[in-house]
């Protein structure tokens, strides 16, 4: 199979609603059982696992077997950056056709997690700071953190050194879906999101990948950044 042949393959197995929709319910980074996995995609158990066999196939998703239950998850990062970033092509007037998520859980465009970093209106606030305090800086599709930006992540306990060695991309840019501007991801955005939520500044909300900014968020950001949020 070559390039063009893999890349309809994997466009087919995307572009089907029900295994979209599986694929959009993981964005949130926790694993979840085909059972699950079935319910929010509106399919039976049976039709939940020829998808997710396919998916597994393809690479896509990885499986883990817990006891009775078998746990799906992404197999990479880059994958859950592709779903997002296909969100990104639905003009705001199509708002209706995406998945209920989006558009029944109050304050996800706010602030939202995307796979294992921090996503939404302020995410893309604190990233165009982090560029113009020169923190990091946009080269093509990722951040390099400057000098000064060494120092700033050791003050928050962040070793960028260690990061950069993982097999996964370091900074990366990230297209918010909602926002049309980027966001920091990679292994330095998922380690500033645990680094948040350890500190009680931004706080999960069950059964959404929506978050909540806590008041001692606003002021830790206001204080860090200078942002009003």
């Amino acid at each position: 199979m070559d390039d063009e042949e893999r890349f309809r393959s994997v466009a087919a197995l995307i572009g089907e609603p029900a295994r979209a929709t599986m694929l959009w319910s993981l964005l949130d980074g926790k694993a979840l059982t085909a059972t699950e996995l079935a319910i929010r995609a509106d399919v039976s158990a049976q039709s939940a696992s020829m998808h997710l066999n396919k998916l597994v196939q393809a690479e896509l998703l990885a499986v883990e077997s817990q006891g009775r239950h078998r746990y799906y998850r992404f197999r990479k990062p880059e994958t859950a950056y592709v779903i997002e970033a296909l969100a990104t092509l639905v003009t705001p007037h199509d708002t209706k056709t995406l998945p209920r998520s989006i558009d029944t859980h109050t304050g996800i465009r706010y602030c939202r997690t995307c796979y294992d970093h921090l996503a939404g209106k302020v995410a893309v606030e604190i990233t165009n700071r982090l560029v113009h305090q020169k923190i990091v800086q946009l080269e093509d599709d990722h951040y390099n953190v400057t000098r000064k930006g060494l120092q700033w992540f050791d003050t928050l306990g962040i070793d960028t050194e260690s990061l950069q060695h993982e097999r996964r991309q370091f900074a990366r840019r990230c297209l918010d879906w909602s926002e049309r501007k980027p966001h920091l991801a990679g292994s330095l955005g998922a380690a500033l999101l645990n680094t948040w939520i350890d500190s009680g500044w931004i706080t999960r909300q069950k059964n959404t990948r929506a978050t909540t900014l806590t008041a001692k968020g606003q002021q830790g950001f206001y204080k860090l950044l200078g942002l009003n949020l």
